[in-house]
């Protein structure tokens, strides 16, 4: 086994997985965001804790759903890099 192209392939799985796992939680959390700055564009409401709250309740439904199935992905990526720790040693 060729070592650095090893751990280049695990470096890109790694941004992959990282990738998958906050993108559930950052796109509606930037969704909500923009169209809360919309409004208060329109509005001329600029009260920061309005920007805040929509997006504080949108993440934490979005962890809710998706919390467990990212869980899931990050623990099973462990899993697979701890059983490949052999093969580094040869």
């Amino acid at each position: 086994m060729d070592t650095p192209d090893y751990f280049i392939g695990v470096a890109q799985q790694t941004l992959w997985i990282l990738a998958l796992a906050c993108a559930p939680i950052l796109i509606p959390a930037l969704i909500v965001g923009l169209v809360v700055g919309m409004i208060q564009a329109a509005t001329s409401i600029n009260e920061q804790t309005l920007t805040f709250v929509p997006k504080l309740i949108v993440i934490a439904i979005c962890l809710a759903l998706f919390g467990g199935s990212i869980m899931m992905l990050v623990a099973d990526f462990t899993q697979d890099v701890f059983a490949r720790i052999p093969e580094i040693t040869r």
